[in-house]
């Protein structure tokens, strides 16, 4: 029996690279070969993905004749579009209507699309600027227009953005040196962790290690008659920001021993965002985005 191919974009990326690997590496996917699609074939990535086994195969989602190229013969399709590559609604969305067609074109059997709620319709209008999340419910909306197979993969909170976590802090005076000013635990003067947000400790976050993502993409292979259709929501559990300080200390003992949760003010917020350099019109989506774990 011939091997059935699943198509990955983003392989060199956070979900896609680990749909890649789950594919190449897992028994139970044994009969599934790995086309990895990239953009430029000498990146690190790629060649680690061509030595793991991958097929490497060049395609740019603004060209369509590439991307029916990418797909042929392909049983499924893991697409993942970057938003913040050029923090342009419009232009994702058309990357996404192109891969929705190109699968189409190439009869893909099972097109899983990573796709995210609107944000601007469930709060009726209240949060207008998470167009990260509404750029690829669009998307969403017009795959299903296509009446092509597909199934919808939704990432948590990705806890890569969490510095704390994913560094894994010293136990000992030396965790200053794991402070990501991006992250969300950061180190503050008097030694302490601290994780803050615009909104309450009681605000949940379904979190989610971006390195899992192969794990729901092969459910929705081998449980296929499930999830065709449906919606995989990408969690590893529900936790409040209060939670999540918790499990920091149980994890780092010692240099978690005084870590706690601040709420931020509003202007606190976008404060330090702006002195990061990031521009009002992200400051305004990403703090509407935290302000959505309250709605």
């Amino acid at each position: 029996m011939a091997a059935k191919v699943i198509t990955v974009f983003g392989a060199t990326g956070n979900q896609g690279g680990s749909v890649a690997r789950t594919f190449l590496t897992e028994q139970a996917l044994a009969d599934w070969r790995v086309r990895a699609v990239t953009r430029d074939a000498s990146r690190p990535a790629a060649k680690n993905l061509k030595e793991l086994g991958a097929e490497i195969v060049l395609a740019d989602m603004n060209e369509m004749a590439s991307l029916v190229a990418a797909m042929q013969g392909s049983y499924a399709v893991f697409a993942v579009t970057n938003y913040w590559e050029k923090a342009d609604m419009e232009y994702e969305i058309q990357q996404g209507k192109n891969l929705a067609d190109a699968a189409k074109a190439a009869k893909v059997k099972n097109y899983i699309w990573s796709s995210l709620y609107n944000i601007k319709e469930l709060t009726n209008g209240a949060l207008p600027h998470v167009y990260h999340c509404d750029s690829k419910a669009i998307v969403e909306s017009y795959i299903r227009s296509l009446s092509i197979p597909a199934t919808f993969f939704y990432a948590g909170f990705y806890m890569s953005n969490n510095s704390g976590i994913q560094s894994s802090p010293s136990e000992h005076a030396g965790a200053a040196s794991f402070s990501n000013p991006e992250g969300l635990f950061k180190l503050t003067p008097d030694g302490r962790w601290v994780f803050s947000l615009p909104v309450s400790a009681k605000a949940v976050l379904p979190v989610y290690h971006t390195e899992d993502t192969g794990k729901y993409i092969k459910a929705a292979v081998l449980r296929e008659e499930e999830s065709l259709g449906g919606r995989i929501l990408g969690a590893t559990a529900y936790m409040t920001c209060g939670e999540i300080v918790e499990g920091f200390k149980m994890v780092f003992p010692k240099a978690g021993r005084s870590a706690e949760y601040r709420v931020q003010s509003e202007e606190e917020f976008r404060s330090e965002l702006r002195v990061a350099g990031t521009p009002d019109y992200v400051i305004d989506e990403v703090y509407e985005n935290m302000v959505l774990l309250e709605v």
